[in-house]
């Protein structure tokens, strides 16, 4: 009984959206805070805009994430462009075989994982590192987040999916998909975008980069400077320098000066090679544990004093930064922020539990 429960709340997690009004340039006034950040320490390449549409999020493995994806595939009209690192999941190949014979599809895919997906034509592989990204762009609707489309990223291991309708995030994803269709891999155009969006009950901003072409690192690590409250994170591969010395001098700041920061993390138990950061932040008085999940814990997720998201495809690790093709989002909202930390709570609370068991 306990796992249907949990399945009907992520659920009615995954089918919360919200939906936007049109604005004026003025009502974002009291927003310039957030969408300043990231402006004033990157590249001069970086845009802004205004946008309508709705945010929809999805937690694998108890969500329906594989029934997400196949209804963002299943409901495409006009075209369909996705780049997935990996795909092995039978229901997706089979949904884009048949939307293929319907209507224009394209697929990117990493070129170590080609032969499962071997459609020459419309599919296409790069050669050079990893194309690890896990997005898809229909109209003005993308699907991205840290899912591979695989039976063990749908149903095994903890993920998180998002549909986001913004049809100037759709264009901002199709800039960089036409670069990867092109065979324009890890050298494309820098294509940073920040898309507004509001509602009479909450001001949503999300900030869009690809890396390496955006300075992805530098992107996380704004944020974390602001932070003045928390930060949580649940990382599959943590090796980042400057990412994690950007949290530990917070935590440190908070020592010295008395006063309340809450840093705490999850690291997958399979990274724990010698470059992994675990070792250095339980050596520094963080609370971190490694996950109970007897799969794979496959978050690329921060939280930032409960209102800020940074999620995607992007592990914080130097080839994650600067060497694969990557995705990553930051969304300024409680109200993702609150069902991120629901999920970030569950998995360290049980990998708390596993390890004073």
């Amino acid at each position: 009984m306990k796992k249907y429960l949990g399945t009907i709340l992520i659920v009615i997690i995954a089918l919360t959206t919200y939906t936007y009004t049109d604005i004026s340039l003025d009502d974002f006034s009291s927003i310039a805070s957030l969408t300043g950040k990231a402006s004033e320490t990157q590249n001069q390449f970086i845009q802004e805009t205004i946008d309508t549409g709705s945010v929809s999020i999805t937690f694998c493995p108890n969500g329906l994430c594989e029934e997400t994806l196949l209804d963002f595939i299943n409901n495409a009209e006009d075209s369909l462009h996705c780049a997935f690192y990996d795909i092995g999941l039978e229901s997706v190949q089979d949904a884009l075989l048949q939307k293929y014979e319907e209507i224009e599809v394209q697929v990117v895919t990493d070129n170590d994982y080609f032969h499962k997906f071997p459609y020459n034509g419309f599919v296409k592989q790069d050669r050079s590192a990893y194309m690890h990204n896990k997005f898809c762009i229909t109209g003005n609707k993308v699907i991205t987040g840290s899912m591979n489309p695989t039976d063990n990223g749908a149903n095994k291991n903890d993920n998180n999916l998002l549909v986001i309708e913004s049809q100037e995030l759709a264009n901002n994803f199709e800039t960089e998909f036409q670069e990867l269709w092109s065979g324009t891999f890890k050298k494309g155009d820098p294509n940073a975008l920040i898309v507004n969006l509001s509602t009479t009950e909450q001001q949503l901003v999300i900030e869009s980069y690809f890396c390496p072409d955006d300075d992805c690192a530098t992107a996380v690590e704004t944020e974390i400077q602001a932070a003045t409250e928390s930060v949580y994170f649940m990382t599959f591969s943590f090796t980042h320098d400057g990412i994690a010395n950007n949290i530990l001098v917070k935590h440190q700041e908070a020592i010295e000066q008395a006063t309340e920061f809450d840093v705490r993390g999850i690291f997958e138990s399979r990274q724990n090679s010698k470059y992994s950061k675990f070792d250095v932040f339980d050596y520094q008085g963080v609370e971190v544990y490694t996950d109970a999940n007897k799969n794979t814990m496959h978050h690329k997720v921060f939280i930032i004093d409960a209102e800020t998201v940074i999620t995607g495809s992007m592990n914080p690790s130097n080839n994650g930064v600067d060497g694969n093709d990557e995705t990553l989002l930051i969304i300024h909202s409680d109200e993702v922020a609150k069902a991120f930390t629901t999920e970030f709570e569950r998995i360290f609370n049980e990998a708390k539990s596993k390890a004073e068991s």
